[in-house]
């Protein structure tokens, strides 16, 4: 039985797909990993099987034009394979780069684990520049719907997710505990006065933080502010509604959303690479390369129980669980007539147990 027969039949109890449609899946996963890239050209010569390259590259551009992919399915697949503990810590961000006359611009919601947010839902904004207060409301409606039971700690978003109607809709109940920075220049007030929160910081020396004792209105609403000078002297100032005490080493967990489409980027699947111009197209492989994502992550955990990951001085480990699973995927599929025996243990990764 080849390897791809078997990778398919490790997927079928995920995903509800026909055969034919599992195969590609299996295909485009074994490729990827030795191709380390999305673009369909080289993805196509990394197919396995006997068809010629523009057979494959044929069928790579139906399955992104014909294939009509249940986004929701692949979200409770995601939660699924990682198994992520509650309460979730969610993070919000977007990602956007340049393909010619072509701007792409991925608003993206993902639960974050162990230094990466794994994504559930993601929206192609067919503009430039900034979501908008009723995209960012649809997208936290829609993991609502999607996981109603489950519990959230708190979200995370940076300075562009800010305003009065998008708090006060994270405000309403059941509160969606948040922590999310603000900028130098958005005014505090105390009910007498208001100022810049930048000139009420801008005592802080590097490194030092604080928490004002009372809250302060921002955007209509009463919040607790707090603040730490970086390294690089900027300001880092978090509102929340709850909790101001940890809000700062809360919000540091929404460096994994960055950390995600560095994985997607330069450091995994280069995503920027791809040549799609239709949205649909792209977030299909948005969806693929979280599969990739979450089978190279839960290798790398894997391999890291088996013989931890050495740790550098200033205490974050050599090399990251997704890179450490990436790369040993990448050299099972270079040699699978050598690694047969480690392609089946990596097939655990994705399967139900």
């Amino acid at each position: 039985m080849n390897q791809v027969t078997l990778l398919r039949q490790t997927l079928q109890p995920h995903l509800a797909w026909h055969g034919a449609r599992l195969s590609f899946l299996a295909m485009f996963l074994i490729a990827l990993f030795r191709v380390k890239t999305v673009n369909l050209t080289e993805l196509a010569a990394g197919f396995m099987g006997q068809a010629q390259t523009d057979s494959h590259h044929k069928r790579l551009q139906r399955f992104f034009r014909e294939f009509e992919l249940n986004y929701y399915e692949i979200a409770k697949v995601i939660v699924g394979l990682m198994n992520i503990p509650e309460p979730w810590i969610l993070s919000l961000d977007r990602t956007d780069w340049q393909f010619g006359q072509t701007t792409f611009n991925i608003l993206t919601l993902g639960i974050v684990h162990q230094g990466v947010a794994f994504p559930v839902l993601w929206w192609m904004l067919d503009k430039k520049g900034n979501s908008n207060t009723s995209e960012r409301i649809e997208l936290m409606e829609e993991i609502n719907t999607l996981f109603p039971e489950r519990k959230i700690a708190y979200l995370t978003a940076d300075r562009e997710f800010l305003g009065h109607d998008w708090f006060g809709y994270l405000l309403k109940q059941p509160m969606i505990p948040f922590r999310i920075r603000i900028r130098a220049s958005d005014c505090l007030s105390d009910g007498r006065r208001s100022l810049k929160a930048g000139i009420v910081f801008q005592h802080l020396k590097l490194q030092q933080t604080q928490i004002l004792p009372k809250r302060r209105r921002l955007w209509g609403y009463w919040l607790y502010v707090a603040a730490l000078r970086l390294e690089d002297n900027d300001l880092l100032v978090v509102v929340t509604p709850n909790s101001p005490s940890t809000a700062i080493t809360d919000y540091a967990a929404r460096w994994g959303i960055e950390t995600l489409f560095g994985i997607f980027k330069t450091r995994g699947f280069c995503l920027e690479s791809t040549h799609f111009t239709d949205s649909e197209r792209l977030s299909k492989l948005f969806a693929l390369l979280t599969i990739a994502l979450c089978w190279a992550f839960r290798t790398g955990q894997w391999l890291h129980e088996i013989k931890p990951l050495k740790l550098k001085k200033h205490g974050r480990k050599a090399k990251s669980l997704f890179r450490r699973g990436f790369d040993h995927l990448r050299r099972i599929v270079l040699n699978l007539e050598q690694e047969a025996d480690e392609f089946l243990n990596a097939l655990e990764f994705l399967s139900c147990t």
